[in-house]
């Protein structure tokens, strides 16, 4: 993957960040003519704007960067995103190392662009890294959100299941970890019956990835992913409105095996199992349908109310899965209701947990790395909205309430009991350019789960939550 970062450079244009408040000290110490430009061009310091200060033979001497002191994460990365190609150098005096390991992170951000299909107009610019970075840890980080947001902004018809799986095990060479993925039709039937029902109307058959690495002796976390790589919404068909972003379906599936490759590439000491389902839920003659019963992995009787709830088959045979291989932790992701984007929102992750402390760890690392999440309840009440006249439940309530709950209760009855369990149901792209985040795939979550890992079973790791 392409580096944003030089060791070194004579002529790299200085960057300086500033605040609102800062910025009249920050220029007390400059040339006249620094002052005078900013006076010219009105520039404030506020947030998302910058200032490029021209030298007196016409050049840019230094860009002046406004930040939300707030978010450090993001310092620079709203001048990544804007500044044309050539190398900069963070000119302040970062308060400790992790605090410009953040700031390097927001720039390897801003500085990320989806080109598979058209160039970038401009060249990207470079930083000079910032003293005492940890420079592995920045490009891990930077290389799985890179995975994340090409794996969510691919089109369909060039990211199906078997692409999904080549996608794994491209990333399972990388680190020396082994993949075994069912791909026969009649294997998935015996073992996963319903992702095999969710995928059997596509002329992509479905896939079974199982990943796994690290020692036997660590922990052991178990990261599940919803991978529908297109979402029609079966036979209860989706407006061509909601279908329109449904490439973003397997958003779930990108973002565990982007958590799984940082895990990997950090060397953290955990064992470590990736389980993604990976379907197109497409129309025809073998669509399941409404009415259908469904027996999953684990015995349950599933009736279909809505074919459109589909994600929560797929993890339903997932978590399953994930109780046999003896886990001390499970995190699934998946892009499953609308009804949670209604309850936050599209830039937040809401999430379910069987465990307090999980959860409010979870607090810590999404402040500190501007990675919003929020636990809405496994409110057990809601339970009578999943029950069935012929099965043990229904796969949707008809009610229209409660949809992110019920969802997430549904999933309870597969994950493996005693486990502590967190489930995410997220939106995995953004609706709008912000810095460090433009309009696209998102890792959302990614962030914050990796510092909670790293507090609850890596708490020494260098750089852990800045």
């Amino acid at each position: 993957m392409e580096s944003h970062f030089v060791a070194s450079a004579e002529a790299a244009v200085s960057l300086v960040p500033v605040t609102t408040e800062s910025l009249p000290k920050i220029l007390a110490g400059r040339p006249e003519r620094w002052r005078n430009w900013v006076e010219q061009r009105g520039f404030k310091g506020r947030a998302g704007t910058l200032l490029r200060v021209p030298s007196p033979e016409g050049r840019t001497e230094g860009v002046l960067v406004g930040y939300d002191a707030a978010q450090p994460v993001w310092m620079l990365a709203q001048a990544a995103q804007r500044l044309e190609g050539g190398t900069y150098r963070l000119e302040a005096e970062m308060p400790d190392a992790d605090s410009g390991l953040a700031a390097a992170v927001g720039w390897g951000l801003g500085c990320y662009r989806y080109e598979r299909y058209r160039k970038a107009e401009r060249e990207s610019p470079r930083l000079v890294w910032p003293e005492g970075v940890d420079k592995r840890r920045v490009e891990a980080l930077v290389a799985a959100h890179g995975l994340v947001r090409d794996l969510i902004n691919t089109p369909p018809g060039d990211l199906m299941p078997k692409d999904l799986a080549g996608a794994v095990d491209e990333v399972a060479a990388e680190f020396g970890a082994k993949v075994v993925t069912l791909d026969e039709s009649a294997a998935i039937a015996d073992g996963y019956p319903c992702i095999h029902a969710v995928g059997a109307a596509s002329v992509h058959p479905p896939r079974v990835i199982e990943l796994s690495w690290g020692e036997p002796g660590h922990a052991h976390v178990v990261l599940v992913g919803k991978g529908v790589c297109f979402d029609s919404g079966g036979l209860n068909l989706k407006p061509g409105n909601g279908m329109r972003l449904m490439k973003k379906d397997m958003g779930g599936a990108a973002i565990a095996l982007g958590l799984g490759r940082l895990i990997m590439e950090l060397d953290l000491p955990l064992r470590l199992t990736v389980l993604l389902g990976a379907v197109e839920n497409a129309v025809g003659s073998r669509s399941f349908r409404p009415g259908d019963v469904l027996t999953a992995r684990n015995g349950k009787t599933v009736e279909i109310d809505n074919t459109d709830a589909e994600g929560r088959l797929l993890l339903a045979d997932l978590l399953a899965r994930a109780g046999e291989v003896e886990p001390d932790l499970v995190i699934d992701f998946a892009t499953l209701t609308g009804a949670a984007r209604v309850a936050v929102g599209t830039e937040i992750a809401a999430f379910f947990s069987t465990d307090r402390d999980l959860a409010r760890e979870l607090d810590g690392p999404a402040q500190v790395w501007d990675d919003p999440v929020w636990e809405l309840p496994l409110h057990e009440g809601y339970g009578h909205m999943l029950k069935s006249d012929v099965a043990d439940m229904v796969n949707a309530s008809s009610g229209g309430f409660a949809g992110a709950i019920t969802a997430a209760l549904f999933l309870k009855q597969f994950a493996p009991e005693g486990v502590p369990w967190l489930h995410f149901d997220l939106m995995a792209w953004n609706n709008r350019n912000r810095p460090g985040r433009p309009k696209g795939g998102e890792a959302m979550g990614l962030r914050a789960v990796l510092g909670l890992l790293e507090s609850r079973f890596a708490p020494g790791a260098a750089g852990a939550n800045p």
